[in-house]
């Protein structure tokens, strides 16, 4: 065998092996994306409980609609997240693609942010009919 034939597989070999890397990073990446939807969606549900907090801690403050309307801004501030999770984890989702790992499909990413959302605002009804 000659130094250019040994060269050459060498080279293939690294190619291959290259590619291989590659993939992976892609299937890293697209499991990254669902890691941190998921951690969005944990925030929005933190901004949820505080506004279930203010309404518990401040039931007793007159006027009643003061803790209801600071209970609210959160509430709209975990839709906000919820859904700018949902479109940054579509949009990478769209621009990804998998090889050996197996990445949520985008309507699951719509499926829980449409639940997350009427979670919200039903106790954004239940806060303000207390």
């Amino acid at each position: 065998m000659s130094k250019d034939d040994d060269s050459g597989r060498n080279s293939a070999d690294k190619t291959d092996m290259a590619e291989e890397r590659t993939r992976w990073s892609e299937d890293r990446t697209a499991l990254s994306n669902e890691r941190t939807f998921a951690g969005w969606m944990r925030t929005g549900m933190a901004a949820l409980a505080v506004a279930i907090g203010l309404r518990a801690v401040f039931s007793a403050a007159e006027p009643t609609w003061v803790p209801k309307s600071i209970a609210t801004i959160f509430i709209v501030a975990a839709l906000v997240i919820f859904w700018t999770a949902r479109n940054n984890a579509g949009k990478a989702h769209d621009r990804l693609s998998t090889h050996e790992a197996k990445a949520q499909s985008a309507r699951v990413f719509t499926l829980l942010t449409v639940t997350f959302s009427i979670g919200s605002v039903a106790t954004g009804v239940v806060l303000w009919t207390l």
